[in-house]
């Protein structure tokens, strides 16, 4: 491998030639060999950046044209162009698992785009710690790309999945509007419930997330951008948080705005922990909605098997014609890890000391992580599962009229104590409800046909 010689305030290192990062991101790249290929920062997080260093660019020209000039915005914008699209990932190759401030990530950034602008203008016009790094600081940069990148990651992933996945029920809900089945409480058999019905908890269960992910939006939208290295925001001229929020909203097409207080947007990541808080709402419920599935297809025969889901592959190495139901389960795991996540995202957020939080990596790692496999998973499922729910209707129907829970309906009639013993001697005697009321004497024959309805229960 061929190499170049680079240097920073410590000194000179050796750096591979064909690519465009510098001093500092080979130091990092050097020293922190953990979880190398595996566990690297988030390319929502180098999009992220791409974004704040271009709008710190245009800030920057509009209020110092005399440091920012044209051709170094030109320069500049270009280069932040490829980072943006993605052309450029290959020149970010630092880990998670780094500074607690995400300093060589921001310094990864500024030299590509640096070494990349340089190209671009055909001569050494930019430098990455005057030019690209201008009016900022490593403690108000990572923050900033953390917001961008986790607004970006819910509004454009993880709601429209959630959008398909609510369309997808509400269709369920009309095509089996009237089907009556028996409702379970404590995986015990319970009074009546219509299908659709059991069906718009779902639906509304999301809803709400959804309801909650949005609420959370606005603090997300707050940038700390302007707050430098401690909050004071030392070295940025007057007005450069508001042009850049301004510049960020006006690149991402979203309502943007600057940090009241930057010094609570430095060491604080309590919007991170609140909205990762509604990414858990939203896992818990997709957990509860993919038991909910499974367990009503379970079967074929010795099962509920009172729906029936897409048979998507063979379930088994050693049982011929099985089929598991795959795609509940991958939801399932992916709202453990997301659980797992915020527990993780938890604990960075309550580990600031004074000025900064330095735990920011690894609470963006875990949050995009959420957003990216719920977005995911919510897809797959909605995709290869839920469109394709059916009800057994005869399995149903057969659920229901055999439920000894129905016996609720003879309690305006015979009293609680008297309906609880119909339910007893049916269960011991295996015989129906309404042989045991009428041979305990509680109604007779018609009466009892008069007043037993189940399917208007609901």
């Amino acid at each position: 491998m061929e190499y170049r010689i680079e240097h920073d305030s410590m000194g000179e290192v050796k750096v591979p030639a064909d690519k465009y990062w510098a001093a500092q991101t080979e130091r990092s790249h050097e020293n922190f060999l953990i979880g190398v290929g595996i566990e690297t920062m988030p390319r929502e997080i180098t999009h992220a950046f791409g974004i704040l260093k271009k709008a710190a660019a245009m800030a920057n020209h509009a209020l110092r044209p005399d440091r920012m000039t044209d051709e170094k915005l030109s320069a500049i914008t270009k280069a932040c162009d490829e980072v943006i699209s993605g052309s450029l990932n290959d020149h970010f190759p630092l880990v998670v698992w780094q500074t607690g401030s995400g300093t060589q990530s921001n310094m990864n950034t500024n030299e590509v785009i640096a070494n990349r602008g340089n190209e671009i203008a055909g001569k050494k016009l930019l430098h990455p710690n005057d030019d690209v790094n201008m009016s900022q600081s490593s403690n108000d940069t990572f923050p900033t790309a953390m917001h961008i990148s986790a607004v970006l990651a819910v509004e454009d992933r993880v709601l429209p999945a959630i959008d398909e996945l609510v369309k997808t029920f509400r269709r369920l809900e009309e095509e089996h509007e009237g089907i009556v089945k028996s409702g379970r409480t404590h995986l015990q058999d319970a009074t009546p419930i219509k299908f659709s019905q059991e069906i718009s908890g779902w639906r509304t269960s999301l809803e709400r997330d959804r309801e909650m992910l949005v609420s959370a939006l606005p603090y997300l939208k707050t940038l700390a951008l302007g707050g430098t290295a401690v909050g004071t925001g030392l070295n940025a001229p007057k007005g450069f948080a508001e042009e850049v929020a301004k510049a960020v909203s006006e690149l991402t097409g979203k309502d943007f705005v600057t940090a009241e207080n930057k010094f609570h947007a430095l060491t604080s990541k309590d919007e991170i922990v609140f909205a990762h808080g509604a990414l858990k709402a939203l896992a818990a419920d997709m957990m509860k909605i993919a038991n909910d599935v499974r367990w009503l297809a379970s079967g074929p025969r010795d099962g509920l098997g009172e729906i029936t889901i897409p048979e998507n592959e063979p379930g088994s190495s050693i049982m011929p014609g099985k089929v598991n139901p795959t795609q509940c389960e991958q939801v399932t795991m992916v709202a453990v890890q997301v659980m797992g996540n915020d527990t993780a995202v938890g604990m960075a957020a309550s580990q600031g000391n004074f000025e900064l939080n330095v735990f920011m990596p690894v609470c963006a790692y875990n949050f995009l992580q959420s957003a990216r496999l719920l977005a995911e998973s919510i897809i797959s499922f909605n995709k290869n599962c839920a469109v394709g729910i059916r009800a057994n209707r005869e399995k149903m129907h057969h659920n229901l009229h055999n439920s000894l829970m129905l016996v609720t309906a003879l309690n305006p009639y015979i009293g609680y104590e008297n309906a609880a013993k119909t339910a007893k001697k049916a269960f011991h005697d295996n015989i129906s409800l309404k042989e045991a009321c009428v041979e305990l004497g509680f109604l007779t024959a018609e009466r009892f046909d008069e007043v037993f309805h189940p399917e208007q229960m609901v």
